[in-house]
């Protein structure tokens, strides 16, 4: 075979779809976000970001960014190796310490990043429980999906956000074997909300244990950043809750909070955890001056919620269609891959605004889309911008516009 023959012809068959990546060149500027200086052909302009998991702008906070500073100056650079040879450090533990307060665990445990958090404990838990099933709804990320894949463990797939279908599922399936059933809180792609209670419900009728994925609701929701399940006070009827540090708390890493037990079994048997270098402490410190933070401040979720509010009032004046939901993520549908490659581009280029396009396969062909996350930071200009030049993109892409 040819081997570099063959690669050629799938990316060019991704470019024909619209579906090919490209990476911008952005850097960060302290003190500044949502701008960004943009790099291209050796000249460099500024440009504002719409798409950034940093939700809240924690990554720019002073307390953070001193935190990780003085870390550096009083451990280095690196974790020094895995957890289990010379990478625990005690800000590792005072950070597992507050991510388990977060969510009223016992314990918690912190990976390299959510994906890995996923990908270890689920495949853990489902590989080493003899006989285990796995029920996982049809929406999961693909961390979670891998996970349950590589656990090898039995797996069914119910309808998204149903827990009748879950419910009808579980009840096929012999009592005594273990269960676990795999969901999300805010689901990235359409911005909706799993049904948490319902499912706990279910869940606790057929003696299955819960795993629910908090990434893109941690910092975000309830009183002190804890998610969705602490905003609806069902913290305690889930087994265990992951979530990431790389969204809403600005810094990188992923984790789970359950019982000591939970913990201390993914610890003892997940390969993922166990041989891959830490952490660095850095890291770790800037974590856990971002969870003490939005602990005790409810300035940034408020404000992100009236940019939210704001954004899709605007979209609704010039008829820009919207998937509605009740969480902080916008998706603008497009519903073609070209024009939606099309558009970021044209963004990018002529109006200095970063979204990037979202195609196949992170969403079913036909739903292409631009997934907009507003942070407390965007004002009413970037705002106006933005829908503004949305509006002019509708007009010369001949795309419908929301019925009223």
């Amino acid at each position: 075979m040819n081997y570099d023959k063959e690669m050629s012809a799938q990316l060019n068959q991704l470019r024909d779809d619209g579906n090919y990546r490209v990476f911008a060149d952005l850097e960060r500027v302290r003190g500044s976000f949502p701008r960004a200086t943009r790099h291209d052909g050796g000249g460099t302009c500024e440009v504002t970001v719409w798409c950034s998991n940093d939700y809240l702008g924690m990554g720019q906070h002073p307390d953070v960014i001193g935190a990780m500073k003085t870390a550096i100056e009083r451990c280095g650079a690196g974790a020094g190796g895995t957890r289990n040879i010379s990478g625990t450090n005690h800000y590792h533990v005072e950070l597992e310490a507050e991510l388990a307060d977060l969510h009223g665990k016992e314990a918690a445990l912190i990976f390299t990043s959510g994906y890995v958090s996923n990908w270890a404990s689920l495949g853990t838990l489902a590989s080493r429980l003899p006989g285990c099933v796995v029920l996982s709804d049809a929406g999961n990320h693909a961390s979670m999906i891998e996970g349950i894949r590589h656990s090898r463990a039995e797996k069914h797939v119910f309808k998204h956000n149903d827990p009748e279908d879950l419910n009808r599922k579980l009840a096929e399936i012999a009592p005594e074997r273990p269960k676990i059933v795999a969901f999300e809180s805010v689901y990235s792609m359409d911005g909706d909300i799993g049904p948490i209670a319902e499912f706990c419900d279910v869940a606790e009728a057929h003696g299955a244990m819960t795993y629910l994925d908090e990434v893109h609701a941690v910092g975000l929701y309830g009183p002190r950043g804890g998610g969705i399940a602490e905003r609806e006070g069902l913290m305690h009827r889930l087994d265990v809750i992951e979530g990431t540090l790389g969204k809403a708390f600005g810094v990188m890493g992923g984790y789970i909070a359950a019982s000591k037990t939970i913990c201390d079994f993914v610890r003892s048997f997940a390969s993922g955890f166990i041989f891959t270098t830490a952490l660095p402490p850095s890291v770790a410190a800037g974590a856990l001056a971002s969870i003490r933070h939005l602990k005790t401040s409810n300035t940034e979720r408020l404000a992100q919620r009236e940019r939210v509010a704001i954004l899709r009032r605007r979209l609704d004046e010039q008829a820009i269609p919207y998937m509605a939901n009740e969480s902080h993520i916008v998706p603008v549908i497009v519903g073609d891959p070209v024009k939606c490659k099309w558009i970021t581009d044209w963004l990018l280029e002529n109006a200095g605004i970063y979204v990037q396009p979202i195609n196949y396969p992170t969403v079913p062909k036909g739903t292409e889309r631009l997934r907009i996350t507003p942070s407390p930071m965007h004002t009413d200009e970037d705002i106006d911008a933005l829908v503004n030049a949305l509006s002019e993109l509708w007009s010369q892409c001949a795309l419908a516009r929301a019925v009223a």
